[in-house]
């Protein structure tokens, strides 16, 4: 796990600084330290004291924790946490190199445990007492246990009083996880407020929180801005181009694939299906015709039932009534139902195509659908076309039985003198 690896390194980082030399070094260190991390901590920063009788312990229970071997750390680090001579920071500093040692051993829950005593016997300094606090959300988090990460995490700001950017983007990430969308908006916000070079990732959490409240304008100036830093990040334009479309802005949607498209970066069945979906409700039957086609040419769409039938609707409305002939035809070959069939018997009557007509509807019919008289009155029409009376007057009647055609077919039935 990528997180998992991350919190190792930032945790031996953090040994290093804790444990660097025996206690002579750390005195001589005192003039040269560093500038808090928490300079507004409302915890008194402790003095790292350390035991004298317990040099020998700390520095063989240090040595072994920079060695592959978390067994033979954990025992000497135990050693130092259950002795009574141990001062409240080597405590602290041996249970910090248990929970390391856990992490070698992606026991987490373990991990936790012993971070959680670090916290507990209270010894080591503010930078290295609260990062171990932000680990220990962060490892809950790499759990999915969103409700105790977001409680140290509160903790953490609550005590350091903190901005960091990192930290309220890992709260933002945890508050959008929850659900608990509007306050994962401001958190991120202020996140990416905090430094000059948030990361994307951040916008990425922002954007689907707006989208999540269905503020798809708020949502599509992240994505646009996101995109100018980088304007072929193909999966940045698939997720602008869909918060386009439900902010009903499908113009903007058809530029935004269009350009892609002309740059080479639809390159995915998807890609070409959400271009030619948009070309074909926005009536630009041509385009959509175009698209599907350069789509089968090149491999990337497979031939399927949407595909065709996409395809026989834009011919159709295009008036290319053989193209949506054919479309139709190939379309009902993958159909699990009859409706395809029922409109292409439906298109062959209209031309005229009596036989043609009469074997979709019956083919409809077989595959089942869910208006049947439908099918029952083009039968009926296309019989009475190829002069068969009574095969006529009975689809009819077969129509009859059925609430959406039955007046209808009723009303035939009486012109024709049937009873």
């Amino acid at each position: 796990m990528r997180l998992a690896n991350l919190l190792k390194t930032a945790v031996l980082f953090l040994l290093l600084a804790a444990i660097a030399a025996p206690a002579d070094a750390q005195r001589n260190r005192k003039d040269d330290k560093p500038e808090p991390a928490y300079p507004n901590a409302t915890r008194e920063d402790p003095d790292p004291k350390q035991s004298r009788r317990m040099q020998s312990k700390v520095k063989k229970m240090y040595e072994l924790s920079q060695e592959d071997n978390p067994t033979a750390t954990e025992a000497a680090a135990l050693e130092v946490l259950e002795s009574k001579l141990s001062t409240p920071y080597e405590k602290s500093l041996a249970s910090q190199i248990i929970a390391v040692s856990y992490i070698d051993r992606d026991d987490y829950d373990s991990a936790v445990t012993y971070f959680e005593k670090a916290l507990q016997e209270n010894g080591l300094p503010n930078d290295s007492h609260y990062q171990i606090m932000y680990q220990i959300a962060q490892l809950h988090m790499s759990d999915e246990r969103y409700d105790q990460a977001l409680a140290y995490l509160d903790r953490f700001f609550t005590e350091t009083r903190s901005e960091k950017a990192e930290a309220l983007a890992i709260k933002g990430n945890i508050l959008y996880r929850l659900e608990r969308f509007p306050e994962a908006i401001d958190t991120l916000s202020k996140a990416i407020a905090a430094t000059e070079e948030p990361q994307s990732s951040w916008y990425q959490l922002l954007m689907a929180a707006y989208a999540d409240t269905e503020q798809f304008d708020k949502a599509g100036e992240v994505a646009e801005q996101l995109l100018q830093k980088d304007p072929n990040d193909k999966a940045l334009i698939r997720n602008l181009a869909s918060i386009y479309i439900n902010a009903d802005l499908n113009d903007k949607a058809l530029v935004l694939l269009e350009g892609a498209k002309a740059k080479g970066l639809l390159t995915e069945e998807r890609d070409y299906r959400q271009l030619y979906q948009l070309y074909h409700f926005a009536e630009k039957e041509p385009q959509a015709i175009a698209t599907i086609q350069e789509g089968l040419d090149k491999g990337i769409l497979k031939p399927s039932l949407e595909v065709y039938r996409t395809m026989a609707e834009a011919n159709y409305f295009s008036e290319n009534i053989p193209a949506a002939i054919e479309a139709y035809k190939k379309a009902a070959a993958f159909a699990q139902d009859g409706e395809i069939s029922l409109n292409l018997a439906r298109v062959l009557y209209e031309e005229a195509r009596w036989n043609e007509a009469k074997a979709s509807a019956k083919e409809a019919l077989a595959k089942g659908i869910r208006r049947p008289g439908d099918a029952h009155i083009v039968l009926g029409g296309a019989e009475l076309e190829l002069g068969n009376r009574a095969a006529a007057i009975a689809a009819y009647r077969e129509a009859a039985k059925y609430p959406e055609t039955e007046n209808n077919a009723r009303a035939w039935l009486k012109s024709a003198g049937v009873k």
